[in-house]
């Protein structure tokens, strides 16, 4: 397959200098599996106390940006600042932009082809609700979602899509292993139709949705799951079994 398994861990809004400087030793000690690429999204506050802590091997994302280099947007930041502190990635479209913040499928797209202009990597979120799930909605919302952000891009190779169910955020519930391979295997088969078979075969599909050390080595020896976006556990010491999951 040639893909590079890639796990993320979104902090969300936790955290303080302190917490931080411990998950970074953390971090930093591993030891990390060489083979997979890993990335901590970080709170904007502290995502420079974070790139200083960590060795380059680790990428610091931001969790959010906007879709312009600069202007009157209070409270936003842009791709052109990030870079300027130093970092490589930044996650966009989490459910909780969409449903909290009502981020639109057409502002995620527009913001992910920024950032991508301005020379960032980007975590690309999409997933279903669990009424959208029980009405048999999962592929056509997964597919509206990407479908906008392929709308806006061109080149692929800077994006990691993450499939997170949004009833399994938080939530304790996970998609079984076979759910999840089932949804990532028909995005791929979606990117083969509308966009080439090079980008099908080439993108990495993480899965996102209550992940933890129990149950990431199952998830990770399906064939269409390259890695995952790691909420709660990514605060945790056990992200490290979780990054080394396929070891």
């Amino acid at each position: 397959m040639g893909r590079k398994f890639c796990v993320g861990g979104n902090w969300k809004m936790n955290g303080d200098k302190a917490s931080i400087n411990e998950l970074c030793k953390v971090l930093s000690a591993g030891p990390l599996d060489p083979n997979t690429e890993v990335v901590v999204g970080c709170p904007a506050p502290y995502l420079s106390l974070a790139r200083s802590l960590l060795p380059e091997t680790i990428g610091v994302a931001a969790q959010n940006c906007y879709k312009v280099a600069k202007g009157a947007f209070t409270g936003e930041i842009s791709p052109a600042m990030l870079k300027d502190l130093g970092l490589g990635w930044v996650i966009l479209g989490h459910s909780e932009r969409r449903a909290i913040f009502g981020e639109t499928d057409e502002l995620i797209a527009e913001k992910v082809a920024h950032a991508l202009a301005e020379g960032l990597k980007v975590i690309a979120c999409i997933g279903e609700t669990l009424q959208e799930r029980e009405a048999g909605q999962t592929e056509a919302v997964c597919f509206r979602q990407t479908k906008a952000i392929a709308a806006q891009v061109k080149d692929w190779s800077n994006v990691v899509i993450a499939y997170e169910p949004v009833w399994a955020i938080g939530t304790g519930k996970t998609a079984t292993p076979e759910q999840a391979q089932e949804v990532h295997a028909a995005l791929r088969k979606w990117f083969t139709e509308n966009v080439s078979a090079d980008v099908s075969n080439a993108i990495r599909i993480q899965y996102g949705g209550s992940v933890t050390a129990a149950n990431c080595r199952e998830l990770a020896a399906k064939p269409d799951i390259d890695g995952f976006l790691v909420g709660g556990a990514s605060l945790k010491p056990e992200f490290v079994q979780i990054v080394n999951a396929r070891q």
